[in-house]
C-alpha cells in the first residue's frame, strides 16, 4: 500500500480513493474553508498521514479516536488509519466527561486525534482513559493536515491490509441504551459505498455538499465516501447554519444535499429561502431519523421541482439499508422508508424469527455483507442480535406486496397501555397536523391504571393548552392512542446526528410525575 508498499486489495475504504485519484487525478476531489484537494493530492496526503500514524508506534488493529468537528484533516485522519491498518473510532464532538470517557475506554482507543478547542475536554479525562497521545487534527505544525500536506514527509506504508480487516467502530447513537461499537469491516462498508451509488443515483458530474457530522455513518458513509468514489467534486462544511446551507447551494452550484428532517425543516423556515435560487439542486436526501409526514408534505411543496430520496437503515449495516426514491414518493406511500438496496435482504418475522403476513407488523432483519461483524467486546449483545445469519434490528416495520417497508417504531419505544399495543409515530404523526405544534415526541411512562400511559411531549410554535391538543388528537385517534397527558416543553433532547433521544423524556418525565 502506498508508494512502494504493498498492494491495496480491490475492496478496501483507502483503495476507493486511490482507484479514483488514478482515474481523475487532476479533478478536485474536496473542498473545505479555502482549500481544495484533487484525488491526486487527497490520495498523497492519504498516504502520509498512514505513515505518520505508523511511526508513532501504531500496530495493525489499533485502535485510534478523532474527536473532532467537520474538516478535510478529519476525512484524511479516517482515510489514513485505513491504510495504515488501524481501525479508527469516530467520536461524536459533543460527548464530554463519562460518556467521552465511556467510549475512549471501552474501544481501547490508544490515539486520540482532535481539534485544539476540544483538547481540554481531553486532559479532564486523561486519568481515566488508557490513551496514550493525544495529537492535533489540524492547527498545530505537527498535525493531520501539515502532515498530509508536507511534499517531503514519506509516503511508503508496508502494511497489507485486508478486505476482512475491521476499520471503524461505529458507535451506535445510545438512543434507547449506552452505544455499542459495530465493527465494520473494509469489506462491508465497500458494499455499502456500491448500494448507496446505485440506490441514491450519485454520479461523477454531482457536487455534493456535506453538512451533518463526519462521526455519523450516514454522511460519511452514504454520501461523502460514495461520493469519492465516483469522482464527484465534495464540499465540506464545519457546522449547519440555514443560511450559509442555502448560500451555498446557490452560489456553488450544489446539486446533491443530505440532512436530517431537523435541518429540512430549517432550511424551510429560513429567511433566505424566499430568494434564493435552488434551482440547481437536483437530489434531495434526508434520513437518520424518522420524517414526519406532514412535515415532509409542507417542505416538498416548497421545493416541487426536487427529487426526494428517505434514506433508512441504522449504524450495524454500514449504515444504508432501505430508499425511497423520488418517484416512489407518491400518495399513500410517504410514510414507507422504501426498498432494500442492491446488497441488502430484509424480512418482517416475529418474536420467534417466523415471517409474519404481508401487511402485519413485526421486526425487520437483515442479512447482507454490508453488516458489522458484531459489537466490539460485547459477545452477548452480538449473540442476541444475529440470529440464524440475520441481524435483528430493533425496529417495528411492515412490508407491503410490492416489497416496501414502512417503519412503525423502535421495539423499545411501542408503548403497551392496558395490553394494547400503540405505535408512538402514529400519535406523533396526528399531533403534527395541529397548527401550533412545531415537533412532538409520543413515549410511554408509568401509569398506575394502564401500566404505559400515553404521553406526548410537545414543542408549540404558539400558545395551546394540554387540553386542545389532547381533544386533537381525540377526533382523529381512537381512545386508548389518545395521549393521558401533554407536556409543553422548549426544546427535545437530540443527539448531534438529529434523532430524538425518547429515553431522555422518559427519564425526565418518569421523575416528575
Amino acid at each position: 500500500m502506498g508508494v512502494g508498499g504493498a498492494a491495496t486489495t480491490a475492496s478496501t475504504v483507502d483503495g476507493v480513493v486511490r482507484r479514483t485519484a488514478t482515474r481523475l487525478p487532476r479533478r478536485v476531489g474536496l473542498r473545505f474553508q479555502d482549500r481544495e484537494w484533487t484525488y491526486a493530492e487527497l490520495d498523497a496526503g492519504v498516504d502520509r498521514v498512514a505513515a505518520w500514524l505508523l511511526g508513532l508506534g501504531l500496530s495493525r488493529g489499533d485502535r485510534v479516536a478523532t474527536y473532532g468537528h467537520n474538516s478535510d484533516a478529519y476525512l484524511l485522519a479516517f482515510l489514513g488509519c485505513a491504510r495504515a491498518g488501524l481501525v479508527h473510532v469516530p467520536v461524536n464532538q459533543g460527548l464530554t466527561g463519562d460518556e467521552l470517557t465511556y467510549l475512549l475506554t471501552q474501544s481501547g482507543s490508544s490515539v486520540v486525534l482532535t481539534d485544539p478547542n476540544l483538547a481540554g475536554e481531553l486532559e479532564e479525562i486523561r486519568a481515566r482513559v488508557p490513551v496514550r497521545d493525544v495529537l492535533a487534527l489540524r492547527g498545530a505544525p505537527e498535525s493531520v493536515l501539515e502532515v498530509a500536506r508536507d511534499p517531503a514527509l514519506p509516503r511508503t506504508v508496508d502494511v497489507e491490509v485486508d478486505d476482512t480487516d475491521l476499520v471503524q467502530l461505529l458507535y451506535t447513537s445510545g438512543t434507547t441504551a449506552r452505544p455499542k461499537g459495530a465493527m465494520m469491516s473494509h469489506r462491508a462498508l465497500v458494499h455499502e459505498y456500491a448500494s448507496a451509488v446505485q440506490a441514491l443515483d450519485i454520479d461523477p458530474d454531482d457536487r455534493l455538499l456535506h453538512a451533518l457530522p463526519l462521526y455519523h455513518s450516514a454522511q460519511m458513509h452514504v454520501f461523502l465516501l460514495p461520493g469519492l468514489a465516483v469522482g464527484a467534486v465534495n464540499e465540506l462544511v464545519e457546522v449547519p447554519e440555514p443560511e450559509d446551507l442555502l448560500r451555498r447551494i446557490e452560489e456553488d452550484g450544489i446539486t446533491s444535499f443530505f440532512a436530517a428532517p431537523t435541518v429540512w425543516v430549517a432550511l424551510a423556515n429560513a429567511s433566505g429561502f424566499a430568494h434564493r435560487d435552488l434551482s440547481g439542486l437536483r437530489k434531495a436526501y434526508y434520513g437518520a431519523a424518522i420524517m414526519p409526514v406532514p412535515v415532509l408534505s409542507r417542505i416538498r411543496e416548497r421545493w416541487p421541482d426536487i427529487g426526494f430520496y428517505n434514506c433508512f437503515g441504522q449504524s450495524e449495516i454500514g449504515p444504508l439499508a432501505t430508499v425511497l426514491r423520488p418517484e416512489e414518493h407518491v400518495e399513500g406511500r410517504l410514510e414507507s422508508c422504501g426498498r432494500p438496496v442492491l446488497f441488502v435482504e430484509a424480512r418482517i418475522v416475529d418474536e420467534e424469527g417466523r415471517d409474519v403476513p404481508e401487511g402485519e407488523p413485526g421486526e425487520i432483519v437483515y442479512r447482507s455483507p454490508q453488516l458489522c461483524d458484531g459489537y466490539w467486546d460485547k459477545p452477548e449483545e452480538t449473540a442476541a442480535a444475529f440470529r440464524d445469519g440475520w441481524f435483528r434490528s430493533g425496529d417495528m416495520a411492515r412490508r407491503d406486496s410490492e416489497g416496501y417497508f414502512t417503519i412503525v417504531d423502535r421495539i423499545k419505544d411501542v408503548i403497551n397501555t392496558g395490553g394494547v399495543l400503540v405505535a408512538s409515530r402514529e400519535v406523533e404523526d396526528v399531533l403534527y397536523r395541529h397548527p401550533a405544534v412545531n415537533e412532538v415526541a409520543v413515549i410511554a411512562l408509568p401509569d398506575d391504571t394502564w401500566g404505559e400511559a400515553v404521553t406526548a411531549v410537545v414543542v408549540a410554535g404558539r400558545a395551546v393548552s394540554e387540553e386542545e391538543l389532547i381533544g386533537f388528537a381525540r377526533e382523529r385517534l381512537a381512545g386508548f392512542k389518545t395521549p393521558k397527558r401533554v407536556y409543553l416543553v422548549s426544546d427535545l433532547p437530540r443527539n448531534a446526528s438529529g434523532k430524538l433521544l425518547k429515553r431522555v423524556l422518559r427519564e425526565r418525565f418518569t421523575a416528575t410525575s
